[in-house]
């Protein structure tokens, strides 16, 4: 039985890649790691990637490519904004026996992979409070309307940026079934914030792996993980959640730039230049209405509950 971590990156988050790794090899120096290409322009990250870090690309890149394609087909060309999402997808399909996905806007605070061992129990993992927030960014009150879901179902929304499940739970013909089914009911899903996959796979774990676990749903609850909180407090070179009382498992910048002035940027700068000596000085911030905008933006979502 074999473990490991995916990723999906490209050139273009190169920054944000090194500060994942750097945290994940802060705690965790052999679990392989696999990276997805998010398209055809991650020659240079996946060899900084494998010499840094050891990271091996995804063995069958026509795989990848292949059900990537025929997933966004079977929507229509124009529907998602960034139908590369699906290409995660692969995962199901290959190396690791069990198999963790985190995306690049990530940095963690343990060794993350250990949270794999509540498969003793379970099938699929997620670790988040999206499901605070209600159907937001995942379902509309339709899905509900005509009874595709009953209210507890709801309850295992998740976020698409950490989850973890076993090989070969899904076959390829369930994810192009189970998008096709998605694809007849578009009033089903929020795409307002231009997500992509994450309703989609929502519908999908939700319809078809009933032995799901929320990992903040264990006994004395679990800390945040969203970087729009404010109410997360340094401790070292981790977060401390006071609500919990816990120290955070990880931290999400979901929906955030991550650049001087965005929230915990001290921390994100920590792990991305880990292992350097004389890290670059952060420019002169000024106020700016689209800081602002950021910041009310966080708060606005922190008091729906997506903590």
């Amino acid at each position: 039985m074999t473990r490991g971590i995916y990723i999906t990156a490209n050139d273009k988050v190169t920054e944000q890649t090194i500060a994942l790794l750097n945290s994940i090899r802060c705690y965790d120096a052999d679990t392989p790691i696999t990276l997805i290409p998010y398209d055809d322009n991650y020659q240079a990250i996946a060899d900084l990637l494998k010499k840094n870090y050891g990271v091996k690309v995804y063995e069958d890149l026509a795989f990848i490519d292949r059900l990537s394609q025929k997933l966004y087909e079977i929507f229509g060309e124009g529907f998602f904004a960034r139908p590369n999402q699906f290409r995660k997808q692969a995962c199901w399909f290959g190396e690791f026996d069990e198999f963790l996905y985190i995306d690049t806007d990530i940095v963690v605070f343990e060794k993350i992979i250990d949270n794999l061992d509540y498969f003793k129990q379970y099938d699929f993992l997620c670790c988040d409070y999206q499901h605070s927030g209600g159907l937001t960014n995942v379902f509309t009150p339709k899905i509900l309307e005509d009874e595709v879901f009953k209210e507890e179902d709801i309850q295992g929304i998740f976020n698409g940026g950490w989850w973890a499940a076993k090989k070969n739970l899904l076959s390829e013909q369930d994810l192009y079934d189970m998008f096709a089914e998605c694809a007849a009911h578009p009033e089903y899903f929020d795409f307002s914030k231009k997500t992509s996959d994450q309703p989609i796979i929502n519908y999908t774990i939700l319809k078809r792996i009933p032995r799901r676990f929320n990992i903040v749903g264990r006994p004395g609850e679990a800390p945040g993980s969203w970087a729009g909180s404010p109410q997360f407090k340094r401790q070292g070179n981790v977060l401390f959640d006071p609500n919990r009382n816990q120290s955070l498992q990880y931290l999400h910048w979901a929906g955030i730039r991550i650049e001087p002035g965005c929230p915990y940027w001290d921390i994100w700068k920590h792990y991305r230049y880990l292992q350097d000596e004389n890290p670059p000085q952060d420019p002169l911030l000024q106020k700016s209405g689209g800081q602002l905008r950021r910041f009310l933006q966080g708060l606005k979502l922190t008091l729906q509950g997506k903590s």
